[in-house]
C-alpha cells in the first residue's frame, strides 16, 4: 500500500532521528558498555563527595545537582559526538547534501545524548523518588528547568561542534565547559554557602538559577515570588538566546 505524500515527510523525520539514536547511543551502548560507568560515575561522584562533606545533611541537595550536572552535560555532549561525526565519519556531508535540514539532525542527536544519559538518571530518578519531597506540580516545575538546561547547553554542544575540526579539541571543550557550569557554581550545595564578594560570580552562569530553582521547588532554600520570576525568564532567555546564536552563527553548509 503506498504511503500518502502528506505522510512522507514525517516519516522520513522519524527516520533520520531514529538513525541518529542508534548511531550515536545504541551502538556505542551495545558494543561498548564500560562507557556507561562513565555517565553514571560523573554525576555520582560529585553527589557522594559533597554527601560525606556535608555528613547527610545535603544529599536532597545534590540529588538535584547531578540532575542538573546530568541534562547540562548530555546537551554538551553533543560538541564532542558531533565533531567525531563530522570530522572522522564526514556524516555532516552527507547530510548537508541530502533534504535534511540541521534542525532534524540536531534533534535526533539530542535526543541520542538523552538515551545515552539514561543510566546516570535513572540512578538520580530512583535516589530523587526516595529522598526529595515533591508535590505533582514541583515535579513538572522540577523536570521544565533540567529541560532548560539541556536546550540551552545543546544549543552550545551544536555551535561549538560545527567550529572544530578535532575531535581532542571537542573533547577539551566539552570537559571545559562542564566543569565551568556543573561543577565550580553552586549546583551541588545552596548560594548561600558562597561568601558574598564572590557570591555575585555565581550568577554568572545559568545553571546557578537552574539550582536555585530546583532547590526552591523541594524546599531547601526559600526564594521571593520576585526572584523566581527573574530565574525563569533568564533560564528561558538564556536558551532562546542560545538557539538564536546557533542558528546564525554555528558553520553548517560551509563546512
Amino acid at each position: 500500500m503506498e504511503v500518502p505524500l502528506e505522510q512522507r515527510p514525517n516519516r522520513s523525520r522519524f527516520s533520520q532521528i531514529l538513525a541518529a539514536v542508534l548511531v550515536n547511543a545504541i551502538y556505542e551502548m551495545r558494543n561498548y558498555p564500560v562507557v556507561l560507568v562513565n555517565t553514571v560515575l560523573s554525576p555520582l561522584s560529585f553527589l557522594i563527595l559533597i554527601v560525606f562533606v556535608s555528613q547527610g545533611s545535603l544529599l536532597g541537595v545534590a540529588i538535584e545537582g547531578g540532575l542538573i550536572m546530568s541534562m547540562f552535560s548530555s546537551g554538551i555532549g553533543l560538541q564532542s559526538d558531533l565533531s567525531h561525526l563530522k570530522n572522522d565519519f564526514k556524516l555532516q556531508d552527507m547530510v548537508v547534501s541530502s533534504p535534511t535540514g540541521w534542525q532534524t539532525y540536531m534533534l535526533g542527536i539530542a535526543i541520542s545524548e538523552i538515551v545515552y544519559s539514561l543510566p546516570a538518571l535513572t540512578v538520580l530518578a530512583i535516589l530523587a523518588y526516595y529522598y526529595l519531597t515533591l508535590s505533582f506540580a514541583g515535579v513538572i516545575e522540577l523536570l521544565a528547568v533540567l529541560l532548560l538546561m539541556f536546550l540551552a547547553s545543546m544549543a552550545i554542544g551544536f555551535t561549538l561542534s560545527t567550529f572544530s575540526s578535532d575531535i581532542v579539541q571537542s573533547f577539551a571543550f566539552s570537559r571545559l565547559i562542564s566543569t565551568l557550569f556543573s561543577a565550580v557554581p553552586p549546583v551541588y550545595y545552596p548560594i548561600t554557602y558562597i561568601p558574598m564578594p564572590f557570591r555575585y560570580l555565581a550568577y554568572l552562569s545559568p545553571t546557578t538559577y537552574a539550582a536555585e530553582l530546583a532547590q526552591d521547588i523541594a524546599g531547601y532554600i526559600k526564594l521571593s515570588t520576585t526572584m523566581v520570576a527573574i530565574d525563569w525568564l533568564i533560564l528561558i532567555a538564556v536558551a532562546v538566546g542560545l538557539f538564536m546564536v546557533a542558528r546564525s552563527k554555528a558553520r553548517w553548509r560551509e563546512v
